[in-house]
């Protein structure tokens, strides 16, 4: 008995699970009248065993006689529970598969390099996270365990500052790699498609933050590289998927729909799931869950216009009509996305990150600035109204505070920690 009466193109993937289950609970109820049947037959034929084509009559016939009573209701509800039993299965072992993802290796050793340096910046740890979906998996749900942010962490920035160096260098260590030249024989080359899409969705989210002067942009770092975990859940769940799935379909708004008909769910709403089970925060949950509803408005919408922009740059078909759409809801007309669309190829200019407290004083600072401007001790005391002893000795204080040992190492130091 099939579970629904639609063709589907996934009939190889799991049509044939639900059936099996059904099959067996047919064959359960005639068991007395298949031994009765027996019986007669083994009188009838001086004891001899009944052929193998009499026993199957016999099993179909009574099978068929207990469906006819059951009704048809019966047998479709019958079907969808064991259809629903097995996505469940499948869905439950994908989610277990996903805690060993693996990181990128170069991504993981730049963070254990980061972290084992004597002064450890955590703008430069920061960064070394993001730069890996395994790795922000792995931060997020460890800072979102303990008992006082429980949920409340959705920001990588966040989580740094929570846990502890040592903690985080643990962490590195303990998670799985893969590297261009050794595939995983689990995930093969998913993870890294997985990393290069999500950089393009962090890229293009982030210039969409930009532009619309959006706060959270820290937490949209975030988001915008988890929004399409659904996809692994389902790619380890049917292995059809997203070949056989997607099949025709050229848009994103085409393969949503395509994994809602052939599947029952898609990629963002499993997505969703399994953000909340790993404990992340409901902001980050929500915009996963909703980043491809045409509706969808404020974060969701910025990784929804992100994920269409970074399809479009990566050479695949997008809707300009749902692009419009989104945009709009941004509060963005068609010539600031010509704009962004122009931009988008271009290599992305890292935002710097006001992360680490800066130890130097507003005296020093302007110091610094502007010797990093190129300008000597001289025109530097006579702007700020200073002799130029004074200029040294704030020199020397701020060569102390940053480990330099020159200006060119303090003014790259103060540069890169995002405080020039």
């Amino acid at each position: 008995m099939e579970p629904s009466t639609r063709t589907s193109t996934l009939r190889p993937i799991h049509a044939s699970m639900p059936a099996t289950a059904t099959k067996t609970k047919q064959k359960a109820k005639p068991k007395a009248a298949k031994a009765a049947n027996g019986r007669a037959a083994a009188k009838a034929s001086d004891g001899r065993a009944p052929a193998k084509g009499a026993a199957r009559a016999d099993a179909q016939g009574a099978s068929a006689r207990s469906a006819g009573r059951q009704g048809s209701g019966e047998r479709q509800g019958s079907g969808e529970r064991h259809q629903n039993e097995g996505h469940g299965r499948r869905l439950t072992m994908a989610f277990e598969a996903l805690e060993a993802f693996p990181a990128l290796a170069e991504s993981r050793n730049r963070l254990l390099t980061v972290i084992s340096k004597d002064h450890v910046a955590t703008a430069e740890v920061v960064t070394a996270v993001e730069s890996d979906v395994a790795l922000i998996i792995a931060v997020l749900r460890l800072a979102n365990q303990g008992p006082a942010a429980r949920g409340r962490v959705d920001t990588v920035v966040d989580a740094v500052e929570l846990l502890t160096p040592q903690t985080v260098q643990a962490l590195a260590g303990r998670v799985r790699t893969f590297d261009f030249f050794e595939r995983s024989s689990v995930w093969e080359g998913a993870p890294e498609r997985f990393r290069l899409h999500a950089l393009a969705t962090q890229h293009a989210a982030d210039r969409l933050a930009a532009e619309i002067g959006y706060e959270h942009r820290d937490r949209l770092t975030a988001t915008s590289f988890l929004h399409d975990i659904g996809k692994l859940v389902l790619l380890h769940a049917y292995p059809g998927y997203p070949g056989q799935v997607h099949r025709g379909a050229r848009t994103p708004e085409d393969r949503i729909h395509q994994e809602r008909r052939e599947l029952g769910v898609d990629h963002a709403l499993v997505g969703g799931v399994l953000a909340r089970r790993w404990g992340l925060p409901a902001t980050i949950a929500a915009t996963i869950e909703r980043h491809h509803n045409p509706e969808v408005e404020g974060e969701a919408a910025l990784v929804r216009l992100a994920d269409m922009l970074a399809h479009y740059e990566q050479g695949a078909a997008v809707s300009p009509a749902a692009m419009l759409q989104t945009a709009r809801s941004l509060g963005l007309g068609p010539e600031e996305i010509r704009r962004v669309l122009y931009e988008l190829p271009s290599s992305p200019s890292q935002r710097r990150r006001h992360v680490d407290p800066c130890p130097l004083s507003g005296r020093e600072l302007g110091v610094l600035q502007r010797l990093a401007e190129g300008k000597v001790y001289k025109q530097i005391a006579h702007e700020l109204t200073l002799s130029t002893s004074t200029v040294r000795t704030h020199l020397h204080n701020i060569y102390g505070k940053l480990g330099a040992v020159d200006r060119a190492q303090a003014v790259l130091i103060a540069t890169e920690r995002g405080w020039l």
